[in-house]
């Protein structure tokens, strides 16, 4: 008798599995091997095994297919297939162009997981902390591995920018301030004192040896590197982003175009918003007016407790109207972010099993009184109806489809496209009846249609469109460079300048990332738009939601199709 051979969800969730092993940072995030006190190897060898295991599964598949072409016939195999193939191209892509030997960024890389995983795991016993501190003792070792990758692009000549570096070291500077490290430990257990302090202080003093290297040693060669990573690269990112071939043809271009349209559309509705709020004032005079004389929180409990019931409440209201939640769905927590956080808020996903729940992230960036005319909109996107029952919908229904289609096979698109269309959908709700909060909705917008247009043009030097207002007037027809980037961000966001600052940085740092929201949220509204055509008077709102949410990840250029079918 011939053995049947594995299914491509079968050969998905082996993978998850193997990269669980290589990296365990990721086990941690699904909640899988509680005890697990290992850190993955950001080495060259490290990211050479993670390569090797993604051709191994590539292949695996390709063969499972042949020997079974019925496979292609059920749409839950067929659609594991398509992004299974689709995602580790997209990786392997990235890593054959060299991308995770200059993985530094103010956002993502190895130096900010390898802290973050410590926030994931379990702090409730004895044994917890144990854990905890064995894990906390590997921090050096993990550190000199991510040491050795940048000395290897170094070796061919693959630079991290100088303007990251510089941000980086600002921010490890911050994590020393505490320490980070001894800060955490302090409030584990007695009874294990002695090793959680000594492995504390192993890592504070690991932070430091990587913020001199940064300092003193790789940053000066990285002098003359540019900020913008040019097409080539930049279509190497995109697709991991997105999960679509952007970079062919003239698609970059056609996404530059339709974002500066979206700039000057929301643009005129902030107008009118503004003439509501303050007559006579523009939309940023009106913003401003707001940070200093609207509504605010006073105190950091203060506010994660404001968050917090801001998404019970929306769980309330949209539990059986909108959307139908599962119990383990219902529960999300707010949290401050540590220091030395970047400025944006974030969320992370509960585990596959719920034993931790999801949770959104404030950064506080030493303030201690918050305006929520532009807090508002953020925590429907990162919370409820956010990311949050995206993220915990896919948890839920991770037994019906994979692990992998419910976790590492999460495009950015799809993900911040859903948070932003969340956004919107509370928007069309009437959940911003005052001038002042929905004028921060609307900031928020206009922020995300910023990125696209300053994205793709820094990366690609493409030129500043012809009807460009302000300090880019006198620019018209010339490339993009930071410098009009960041002044263009500055006359189109009512956030702080600390924010801004941190934006600009991101999107230098972490190429075509900021674009997937924007043209997410587009592949989110034309899906719908043809689902309610196709469906007529037998259209249901909520129903498609929860069809929608149950479908696990898909890229670009699958979903908004995919959507419409609903």
């Amino acid at each position: 008798m011939t053995t049947p051979s594995a299914t491509p969800r079968q050969i998905a969730d082996r993978y998850v599995d193997a990269v669980c092993e290589l990296d365990p940072i990721v086990a941690t995030s699904l909640g899988a091997r509680p005890g697990d006190d290992r850190l993955p190897d950001p080495s060259p060898a490290g990211l050479e095994a993670e390569a090797d295991l993604a051709r191994t599964t590539m292949a695996e598949l390709d063969a499972a297919l042949a020997a079974d072409p019925a496979l292609a016939d059920d749409p839950l195999e067929r659609g594991c297939a398509r992004l299974l193939r689709e995602r580790l191209g997209a990786e392997l892509a990235a890593h054959e162009a060299g991308e995770g030997l200059r993985a530094l960024s103010n956002l993502f890389s190895p130096v900010h997981s390898i802290r973050q995983v410590f926030s994931l795991m379990p702090a409730a016993t004895e044994e917890d902390w144990a854990v905890i501190g064995r894990r906390m003792a590997r921090v050096p070792e993990a550190y000199r591995g991510f040491r050795e990758s940048l000395e290897e692009g170094a070796r061919r000549e693959l630079f991290v920018a100088p303007r990251q570096v510089r941000t980086v070291v600002e921010q490890l500077d911050e994590w020393l301030a505490g320490p980070y490290y001894a800060g955490f430990v302090a409030s584990g257990p007695e009874s294990l004192r002695p090793d959680l302090d000594r492995a504390a202080r192993a890592a504070d003093e690991a932070v430091a040896e990587i913020r001199d290297y940064l300092r003193d040693d790789y940053g000066p060669r990285t002098e003359g590197t540019p900020d913008a990573v040019g097409r080539e690269r930049y279509a190497v990112a995109v697709r991991r982003w997105t999960g679509s071939d952007l970079g062919a043809g003239q698609g970059l271009e056609e996404a530059y175009e339709w974002g500066w349209g979206e700039h000057r559309r929301i643009l005129a509705e902030q107008r009118i918003e503004a003439e509501k709020l303050l007559p006579g004032s523009t939309p940023m005079e009106a913003m401003r007016w707001l940070g200093t004389n609207g509504p605010a929180v006073e105190g950091v409990e203060e506010i994660r407790i404001r968050l917090q019931a801001m998404m019970d409440e929306a769980i309330a209201d949209l539990d059986g109207t909108h959307f139908d939640l599962a119990e383990p769905v219902r529960t999300v927590e707010a949290m401050i972010a540590p220091p030395g956080s970047a400025a944006a808020p974030y969320y992370t996903r509960p585990a596959q099993d719920f034993s931790r729940p999801g949770r959104t992230w404030l950064p506080t960036l030493g303030r201690t009184r918050f305006p929520l005319w532009d807090l508002v909109s953020i925590w429907y996107h990162e919370g409820v109806p956010g990311h949050h029952l995206q993220l915990a919908q896919w948890a839920y229904v991770s037994g019906q489809l994979s692990t992998y289609q419910t976790s590492l096979g999460s495009v950015g698109a799809n993900v911040e496209g859903w948070a932003l269309y969340a956004e919107r959908l509370m928007d069309e709700l009437g959940y911003f009846p005052e001038p002042g909060v929905r004028l921060g909705y609307l900031d928020a917008q206009q922020l995300r249609s910023v990125r696209v247009v300053i994205d793709i043009g820094m990366h690609l030097g493409l030129p500043v469109p012809d009807d460009a207002e302000g300090s880019l007037a006198d620019h018209r027809g010339r490339p993009w460079t930071p410098d009009l980037a960041r002044a263009f961000l500055g006359e189109n966001s009512g956030a702080d300048l600390a924010f801004l600052d941190s934006e600009l940085v991101r999107y230098l740092g972490i190429p075509g990332q900021a674009i997937s929201y924007k043209l997410g949220e587009r592949a989110w509204l034309d899906g719908r738009e043809a689902a309610r055509r196709a469906r007529g008077a037998d259209f249901d709102l909520k129903a498609w939601h929860m069809a929608a949410l149950s479908q696990g990840s898909l890229g670009l250029d699958d979903l908004a199709a995919e959507l419409a079918r609903l």
